[in-house]
């Protein structure tokens, strides 16, 4: 097998008494669609950081596209794409020229520039805004945008940072859309997210908490390895019944998704002796069905554990 496009190694950064990353090891693949999946102030913005050679790790090493992060961050630099959560768009310049300034940025030789920048505009749909101020732009199509900055050089590995927080779901469904394009191209892409639905989409995700990684597989693998007895139900009163449940006998928890919620069981056979007394106490119930648990259902049940 080729060298990893990325490897950590004992990687550990702190803030103080804030262990913010913590002995992080772990291998990506180059061509692979890797997810880092954790709630705020996981880890996942300072691993990225130190991934992209603009901070140092407290201890342990890393490197990206065979580079060590702490002797050769210039070359690791020139082969990957970076897009933080506040990536630096310029927005008194139009699309086409915040793209033509990345392009000076990264040294794109002047005779390649046209060919990329069209076939960028074209999958990014952005080829009608081209003469658009960047500050004019939705919140989706800045996203867009963008990305289109961070690939002008062609990198090797491209790190996105919770790329479509706050972007529209039809964005965010086109945004997905275009990584899976790259993908084609051998392209390796680590994306961090608090959106357990995009993690379906990677093709490896790593579970995050407390900067110490808890699990790192493919996404079904993920989920077979906590099998949890787990039953959905419907009511219009969710919070409501939500509450009334919690403390039964053979209930382990229960998470509430707007007008439905999941009751996780210590067995499968107590399910409808459950969803009975559920009803003795008066609370409305539509419909229930047993159901496979979520990433979202086993990453809140690896935390608590």
């Amino acid at each position: 097998m080729d060298n990893p496009a990325i490897k950590t190694l004992n990687l550990t950064k702190s803030f103080g008494d804030n262990v913010a990353v913590d002995n992080l090891n772990l291998e990506i693949q180059r061509g692979e669609l890797f997810g880092l999946v954790g709630p705020d102030g996981a880890g996942k913005t300072t691993i990225m950081r130190l991934l992209a050679a603009i901070m140092l790790p407290a201890s342990g090493e890393a490197w990206v596209a065979g580079h060590s992060i702490l002797h050769e961050g210039e070359k690791i630099k020139e082969k990957i794409g970076y897009m933080s959560q506040r990536f630096g768009l310029y927005e008194d310049l139009t699309v086409m020229e915040n793209i033509l300034f990345y392009a000076d940025l990264y040294e794109v030789p002047k005779k390649e520039r046209p060919r990329r920048i069209e076939r960028l505009l074209g999958f990014s749909n952005l080829t009608p805004f081209k003469e658009r101020l960047a500050g004019k732009l939705s919140g989706g199509m800045k996203q867009k945008l963008g990305l289109a900055c961070a690939l002008i050089h062609t990198p090797e590995v491209l790190f996105l940072d919770e790329p479509t927080n706050g972007v529209d779901p039809v964005s965010r469904r086109d945004f997905w859309r275009i990584l899976y394009d790259l993908l084609k191209e051998k392209v390796t892409i680590f994306v961090s997210t608090a959106y357990l639905d995009e993690a379906e989409r990677c093709t490896r995700i790593g579970l995050i908490h407390k900067g110490r990684l808890i699990m790192a597989d493919n996404p079904a693998n993920v989920k077979k390895s906590m099998p949890l007895a787990m039953v959905e139900v419907w009511s219009p009163e969710a919070r409501k019944a939500a509450e009334a449940i919690k403390n039964m006998n053979g209930v382990k928890d229960v998470s509430v998704y707007g007008n439905r919620f999941h009751i996780t069981l210590t067995e499968m056979g107590l399910m409808n002796a459950i969803i009975a007394q559920l009803k003795d106490t008066g609370v409305e119930i539509t419909d229930y069905r047993s159901v496979l648990p979520s990433l979202e259902d086993v990453f809140i049940e690896m935390v608590k554990r």
